[in-house]
């Protein structure tokens, strides 16, 4: 008979939703740093809001680079959420699975579009 509790016990998956728990955290704090700062740099704009200053906003490169971090850092935080309910309610592991990679792609092209536009202003 096998005995499945005590020291010999083999656990998998320890501390992943601590990691996630974590990750999530990071991720919308960062979200929430960048939102304070559009904002500020928003603001501080004179004038009524067109091309010219939307594009003057995103021009140093200090904000692109923090555009382009908010990106990558929004699309992992969006992964883990949005795995997390397939995990949860799809049982099925075909369609699990099938929506997790559409999901990963989805994200990824978002991303790329994200940086795409970015890079234009």
């Amino acid at each position: 008979m096998s005995v499945n509790y005590g020291s010999k016990r083999i656990v998998v998956g320890a501390h992943y939703g601590t990691r996630d728990f974590l990750a999530q955290r990071a991720t919308a704090l960062l979200i929430a740093i960048y939102t304070v700062v559009l904002l500020v740099r928003f603001l501080t704009t004179s004038g009524p809001i067109g091309y010219e200053q939307w594009a003057g906003i995103f021009a140093p490169q200090w904000m692109k680079f923090l555009t382009l971090t908010v990106f990558v850092a929004l699309g992992w935080h969006a992964w883990i959420g949005v795995r997390d309910i397939w995990m949860d309610y799809v049982k099925p592991a075909g369609l699990r699975f099938l929506l997790q990679v559409f999901t990963i792609v989805w994200l990824v092209g978002c991303v790329g579009w994200g940086v795409q536009v970015l890079w234009r202003l």
